[in-house]
């Protein structure tokens, strides 16, 4: 006999590869609607966009407008009671590509893959979103947790301001899914994230002409290339500490010793110990030359997606709810940022929901057309999912 979840794990696959084609269209307009991060008018068009989706699924909308960016949608249902639990679905519609892009990436659809800027990351995911709140709406499906949804337009540039809203939503909701893209062809779901740090270190010397005087000058450059060794030095691979000095610049001409020079350095980290451990060791340095000024900024913005207990048993509900549909899901750790790494800092966290592919940020970008029902389905499972989960440890 078919135990009710099984009953409805069918169901939901029956009505998704129903609208399979459906999807498909839903996706390929907004891939057409291009959004990049640095175009307001361009986010504003497709936060609209999504509003009337949802508003005809029955959420009530609240467009933020940003100050520097396009600022967000937070949306929930038209009706709802009060008292109920709530769960957090999280995307962005922001991409690294540039207006036009469409015109040198096409949409296609070849070898079972969809091609076009933004398929990947993550407009499969905003697809996949609207998708399982239809199959709830149109299948009469009840959530004991009731679905609230946020989707900026600055995840790509930092999530700058859009941040403080995904922190007070995060502290509310029993549990957050976050649909951006999994992890390798296998599409595995991303149970940790490593934390993101920047820093930059501004080197002063003394100029002097390089001919004339040299000894009169204190070299900023020469300064900065022992900061780097230093800097290098820290890397702990082992232990996934990365630090990279990806940005340096410096001095005026080559005829004279510069005076000035600045790095730009990105960590990644594991956990928040490590995370501490390597900013005090940076912030620690001290200059080799005499007569140099160093001054040290910078801090870890993102912390890191860590395997809590709460991330680990909402990891459990998804391997399991995965099987009622024939997936055998794996999981792994990202060595990027998403916003999944702040809404871990205060609820369950599941990250990488999204449709299995390749090339974000890549010309080749594409997803996998025949998962994108999988995908969707496990999500609305998700959403149905009555194991309630304590916002705290």
């Amino acid at each position: 006999m078919i135990n009710s979840k099984q009953h409805i794990a069918n169901e939901v696959i029956h009505f998704l590869k129903a609208n399979h084609e459906n999807m498909l269209c839903l996706l390929k307009d907004l891939i057409t609607i291009e959004s990049p991060s640095n175009n307001k008018q361009a986010l504003t068009n497709i936060l609209q966009f999504l509003e009337k989706k949802l508003d005809k699924l029955g959420f009530y909308s609240i467009l933020v407008s940003g100050n520097k960016t396009g600022g967000y949608l937070y949306a929930r249902p038209k009706i709802r009671k009060k008292n109920d639990p709530l769960q957090l679905l999280m995307g962005h519609c922001d991409t690294v590509w540039n207006i036009n892009t469409i015109n040198d990436i096409p949409i296609t659809e070849h070898k079972g893959k969809l091609t076009g800027p933004g398929v990947y990351d993550m407009k499969a995911g905003l697809t996949q979103i609207l998708f399982a709140l239809k199959t709830l709406k149109e299948l009469s499906l009840k959530v004991s947790s009731t679905p609230i949804i946020l989707i900026n337009t600055d995840e790509e540039i930092g999530s700058i301001e859009s941040t403080q809203a995904i922190k007070r939503l995060s502290k509310i909701v029993n549990r957050a899914y976050v649909l951006e893209p999994p992890l390798g062809l296998s599409g595995k779901l991303k149970t940790a994230r490593k934390g993101i740090g920047r820093f930059t270190i501004s080197i002063k010397g003394k100029a002097a002409h390089a001919g004339l005087d040299p000894k009169k000058g204190v070299s900023a450059i020469v300064e900065l290339s022992h900061q780097v060794q230093q800097l290098y030095g820290m890397n702990d691979f082992e232990k996934g500490i990365t630090v990279n000095v990806g940005l340096i610049e410096g001095g005026i001409s080559p005829n004279v010793i510069a005076a000035d020079s600045k790095a730009v350095i990105d960590v990644r980290v594991n956990n928040n110990k490590d995370g501490k451990y390597i900013t005090k060791k940076i912030h620690q340095l001290k200059p080799i030359l005499q007569d140099i000024e160093l001054k040290i900024e910078g801090k870890i913005g993102r912390h890191p997606m860590e395997k809590t207990p709460r991330n680990r048993q909402l990891w459990k509900i998804a391997k399991a709810n995965g099987k009622l549909i024939g997936l055998n899901l794996e999981q792994a750790t990202a060595g990027g940022g998403s916003d999944g790494n702040t809404t871990s800092l205060y609820t369950a966290t599941l990250d990488g929901l999204g449709t299995t592919g390749d090339g974000a940020h890549a010309k080749h970008e594409f997803i996998f057309i025949d998962k994108l029902v999988e995908r969707t389905a496990l999500l609305t499972l998700l959403l149905l999912d009555d194991t309630l989960i304590k916002p705290k440890d």
